[in-house]
């Protein structure tokens, strides 16, 4: 499982609301379902082609950035430093970042983090190469990086859903899709940034990603359908109403729009309901902490001390990779006829401790390159199935907020884990944070599986995620359109 494999958060507003990207059209009413005009691939084909760009450029650069900090530092611990620098405003942003994409909507939030991502990925290897570019100044543009990165991957993510009822394909299968097109990127990615970074140096790789992130903004701006991606929108009330906030009774005034905290919290009180996803998001955000130290420490410091270098990383992600695509296909397949529980905990299983306790042996690289294989092809049935539990629990006009929680809170962990990592690999060795790695990572999903909550994933298999209430019912607002979002 990759350090990203987490709650796939990905769906949004079914059907044109008010503008995001490309401004309101007259005769686009806004919509709630699943969408009712002309069947069309192309809007998921656009997400996925732009989710395919964006991801392997990060792939790229998330084996280029390692290896150039241990190359020029020697230094574990800086290794891990700038792993945290990069994660930690990924999470804190995409936290917050649920109500703006709810108001603004996820394409033109899309595209534009992915231009500023793509500007400071640029200048790294632009300040290298004139000597410009001292540690902390390499943490400050890794650290917007990271900001924008949240945003820009949530909002892509978030356009699955309305892609997936434009063309009235199953979720399940929208969603095995997108992990297919993840598990692509983690393939190619790891494939083309190790063969770079022999032959150029790791600012090759850097500068493949700001490219990626380019490709990727110009898809979402351009490429996609006329009125997709808009913001999602409940109906509008007739005139001042009492509305439930966070468990309380709170005044509200038709005419004004809902203040960013008021969706904010909508958002959490929904999510703190919801057992089954809290106990997903803890699992979670567990091995994402376990696969963040193994990906941006524990690997690269193998590599070196094996003398395999970035051509081993390279190759066992690759393998890894490859393996999880077949999975993602088959899940996207067949998954909606298996037992979700016993697949997921079955992948997990294969997923996690033996890819630590395979490095921590004195073994051939064929074995090691066997494990990831077996391991990959577990993972990638992971994401199509938490994907697809999500969309039949969250209603639709909460998706970006839900969505933003839990994704960050299931990658909370992550930006500690290569900090922790590189810190303990320092004073013990790198065979005994392995093996230490492995056995937590049995214990998490062993104990998790004993909760009651796992008993939810198949009760509501195959019904249409919850709408919006009708507002001749239910006296509630609309999110207005591209406008700054409310602080009150």
């Amino acid at each position: 499982m990759s350090a990203d494999a987490t709650i796939p958060p990905r769906a949004t507003a079914p059907g044109p609301t008010s503008a995001a990207a490309d401004g309101p059209a007259a005769d686009d009413p806004p919509t709630k379902g699943p969408a009712t005009g002309p069947r069309s691939f192309r809007p998921l084909v656009g997400v996925l082609t732009a989710m395919a760009v964006s991801l392997t450029g990060t792939r790229v650069s998330a084996i280029a950035l390692p290896w150039f900090v241990l190359a020029t530092t020697g230094s574990a611990t800086m290794t891990g430093v700038v792993a945290f620098v990069e994660l930690a405003p990924y999470v804190l942003v995409k936290a917050f970042t649920g109500p703006v994409i709810d108001r603004l909507g996820p394409r033109v939030v899309s595209w534009t983090t992915d231009a500023v991502s793509a500007v400071a990925a640029g200048l790294v290897p632009l300040l290298h190469a004139f000597g410009l570019l001292p540690f902390w100044l390499l943490l400050v543009m890794v650290a917007m990086i990271g900001a924008a990165r949240g945003p820009g991957d949530l909002a892509k993510e978030v356009m699955v859903a309305e892609a997936a009822d434009r063309g009235r394909i199953p979720m399940e299968r929208a969603t095995g899709l997108s992990g297919v097109t993840e598990r692509l990127a983690t393939t190619i990615g790891p494939a083309v940034g190790g063969g770079l970074i022999a032959l150029l140096g790791p600012m090759a790789g850097l500068t493949v990603n700001a490219v990626a992130f380019a490709l990727g903004s110009l898809v979402i701006a351009v490429a996609l359908p006329r009125g997709m991606g808009r913001a999602a929108a409940v109906p509008e009330a007739s005139g001042p109403t009492t509305a439930p906030t966070g468990g309380r009774a709170a005044a509200v005034d038709g005419d004004r729009p809902v203040g960013y905290w008021r969706m904010f919290r909508e958002g959490f009180a929904f999510l703190r309901g919801e057992p089954l996803l809290l106990t997903v998001i803890v699992t979670v955000a567990v091995t994402n902490l376990l696969d963040a130290a193994f990906l941006t420490v524990l690997v690269p410091v193998w590599a070196r001390e094996t003398g395999g270098g970035p051509a081993a990383i390279g190759l066992t992600g690759s393998a890894w990779g490859i393996a999880a695509v077949a999975g993602s296909l088959i899940a996207a397949a067949v998954a909606h006829r298996l037992p979700r529980r016993t697949v997921f905990f079955v992948g997990f299983l294969l997923v996690g401790a033996p890819r630590f306790l395979v490095l921590a042996m004195d073994v051939p690289m064929g074995l090691v390159v066997a494990v990831f294989v077996v391991s990959g092809f577990g993972g990638g049935f992971l994401n199509p199935i938490l994907g697809a539990v999500q969309f039949e629990r969250v209603p639709r006009h909460l998706l970006g907020r839900v969505n933003a929680l839990g994704d960050s809170l299931a990658w909370a962990g992550i930006p500690l884990g290569g900090l922790l990592a590189g810190a303990v690999v320092s004073m013990v060795g790198l065979i005994p944070v392995l093996l230490a790695c492995g056995g937590l990572y049995i214990a998490t999903t062993a104990l998790s599986g004993l909760r009651p909550e796992w008993r939810e994933m198949d009760r509501k298999r195959g019904r249409a995620p919850a709408a919006a209430p009708d507002a001749s019912s239910t006296p509630e607002q609309k999110v207005p359109g591209p406008t700054a979002p409310a602080t009150g």
